[in-house]
């Protein structure tokens, strides 16, 4: 055999409409049902099948044999056949089952020949083929061995199809023949490649046949498939069509209008339209497509206004679908209470009360650790009622132990008390660097007694300090400001401005072509929000959407346009010991412990 043989149907389509058909796949043509996917009918298929001298091509396996058939719509447009010519001889085992001999391929060409031919022969077609990971992890890696780039195939896998359509009552399992005989292939599979690729197209259109009746009906349902998705399910996915391919945010409501579930997303319709496929995973979900009756839309002009308005959105609807960003106020702060003898509390609420607050902590856990750090590195008053300005009370155990001022029995003199406290406070406002070096040299003595349980609580209390004063500074620095107007130019060339008001999105939007960019952006300054701030650390938005701005702004591309305050952080905060935190992280990550706490005491040194 000197080369592959491909053969192309008398029937085939004129050549304006294959090209159209393959255009309009890889992307290059519109779709008069945008909303509904690749209609199959306009679908190329390639099905592919090899034989091989053994079960792996990275264990030294040859492929012998190409075959490979090419339809739309139902209809034969090409096969491709050829033998190759493999490395190694063909075992003994291989040559019974599949008839090809060493002598059959002894004059056939190599892999580097029939491998382009092949690939050009299937060149804007879906790939299929049973078991398509063993087929096509062959072509992947000869394409590779021999420095051909690999096409942007997708693909199909007609066993995994079969799986989730094909029960035990049609057929006892899912191979080949097994599956040739249900749907009454024309041909048989023999362990000969074009035999075996004839038989799966027979295969493929059957699962087609079966799969249009559950309401698969584009390349997109077919892909994402799963019986797990009920037909129910399928049905909804008219709830899509009319939304926008735009970013924004997207609410699931049930036949009472109550919403069920809000996200957002870079392409509303485009996500939403996933809720109904396979796709999506969650049986959460599934659930609640189920009740879901309408979907809502609501078009933002850039991506972070919709994560924004998400946020708002769930604090206001509290969906029942949503796990997240309901209750916002349920976090925990710690606070510096304001009276004559301070002292530290756990509240639920910041109020108008020039009291210090630290956090929000996500979990009362965390915030208590943070606070038992503060105690072990000051002896300020750990006992909950409100003493007068001269207490006659007694000493309690912390006192004799020496971790206490022992305000209650009126032995501390009201001065050093307060010099104590504002110790405190430069840690919350600052500097960690006192809570880190007296919990340090505790780690390092526990550690010597080769107490490291107690030393790794040390630690973490030590890092729920650090993180939430890192926090806490970072939410001030920008809450802070008045105003900030920043910019950033997107993939599209065009640049997406947002106003941030007290740590709060007051406007945004992209700046047309054509405009002056300065007299849009004061127009948009006019028009933003007016935001009255309240007190504490996050005055008018929740942590967690200003934290999210934060973010934005610190992304690389990011011009500030106008700040009115200063932003910045103190130069010994709580974030100059990110190297720390991030230390800690990486060695919970590698799934080790400090079973020697020393290395993490050494880390809460100052730097010199």
């Amino acid at each position: 055999m000197t080369g592959p043989t491909v053969r192309f149907m008398s029937n085939l389509l004129d050549t304006s409409t294959v090209t159209t058909a393959q255009a309009a796949y890889q992307g290059g043509a519109q779709q008069t049902f945008d909303e509904l996917g690749t209609a199959l009918r306009d679908v190329i298929f390639c099905v592919v099948d090899l034989e091989t001298t053994g079960g792996s091509a990275a264990g030294g396996s040859s492929i012998t044999e190409i075959g490979a058939v090419k339809v739309r719509c139902g209809e034969v447009l090409g096969e491709f056949q050829t033998l190759v010519r493999p490395s190694e001889p063909i075992p003994p085992f291989i040559s019974v089952l599949t008839g090809i001999t060493n002598s059959m391929v002894a004059d056939a060409p190599r892999i580097e020949t029939t491998l382009p031919a092949f690939l050009e022969f299937a060149r804007g077609c879906v790939l299929v083929a049973h078991n398509a990971p063993f087929d096509v992890g062959f072509l992947r890696h000869y394409c590779a061995a021999t420095g051909i780039g690999w096409p942007r195939f997708d693909v199909l896998d007609t066993a995994k199809l079969a799986r989730r359509v094909i029960t035990r009552d049609d057929a006892p399992d899912c191979k080949l023949s097994s599956l040739a005989r249900l749907f009454h292939a024309s041909t048989t599979p023999n362990h000969r490649a074009l035999s075996d690729a004839r038989a799966t197209v027979d295969v493929l259109h059957g699962l087609l046949e079966r799969l249009g009746n559950l309401g698969v009906h584009t390349l997109e349902e077919l892909q994402t498939f799963s019986s797990r998705v009920s037909a129910a399910q399928r049905k909804k996915r008219h709830l899509a069509e009319q939304l926008p391919h735009a970013p924004g945010v997207y609410l699931f409501r049930d036949h009472r209008g109550k919403v069920l579930y809000v996200g957002t997303s870079k392409d509303l319709r485009s996500r939403v339209r996933t809720y109904f496929t396979a796709s999506e995973t969650r049986s959460r979900m599934g659930e609640m497509v189920g009740l879901a009756e309408s979907v809502e839309a609501i078009a933002c002009t850039t991506a972070l206004e919709a994560e924004v308005r998400e946020l708002r959105l769930i604090a206001e609807h509290r969906p029942r679908y949503n796990r997240r960003s309901k209750f916002p106020e349920r976090v925990s702060w710690v606070k510096l209470t304001v009276e004559p003898w301070p002292r530290l509390s756990l509240v639920r609420q910041v109020l108008d009360d020039d009291a210090d607050y630290l956090g929000p902590f996500r979990s009362r856990k965390q915030a208590e650790a943070a606070v038992a750090a503060l105690h072990e590195s000051f002896p300020i008053r750990q006992c909950s009622g409100r003493l007068p300005k001269k207490p006659s009370g007694s000493a309690c155990a912390l006192a004799e132990m020496g971790r206490c001022l022992a305000p209650c029995d009126g032995t501390a003199r009201e001065g050093d008390y307060l010099i104590t406290v504002e110790s405190v406070r430069r840690s919350l406002d600052s500097s960690p660097a006192p809570v880190t070096a007296a919990i340090g040299k505790r780690m390092e003595a526990l550690a010597c007694a080769e107490r490291f349980e107690e030393a790794a609580s040390h630690r973490n209390r030590m890092t729920s300090f650090v993180r939430a004063a890192a926090r806490t500074q970072r939410l001030r620095a920008l809450t802070g400001c008045a105003e900030i107007v920043a910019a950033r130019r997107g993939d599209d060339g065009r640049w997406a401005v947002h106003v941030i008001r007290h740590g709060r999105l007051a406007a945004a939007g992209v700046i047309p072509t054509g405009v002056s960019a300065r007299e849009w952006t004061d127009a948009l300054r006019r028009g933003a929000d007016t935001v009255v701030p309240g007190p504490g650390p996050a005055p008018a938005a929740t942590a967690e959407e200003s934290e999210k701005l934060l973010r934005w702004l610190e992304q690389p591309g990011v011009r500030l346009v106008h700040v009115d305050g200063t932003w910045s952080c103190p130069i010994n905060g709580a974030e100059s010991r990110r190297e720390l935190l991030d230390a800690i992280d990486a060695s919970r990550d590698s799934m080790t412990r400090f079973d020697d706490p020393r290395q993490s005491a050494t880390l809460s040194r100052p730097a010199r």
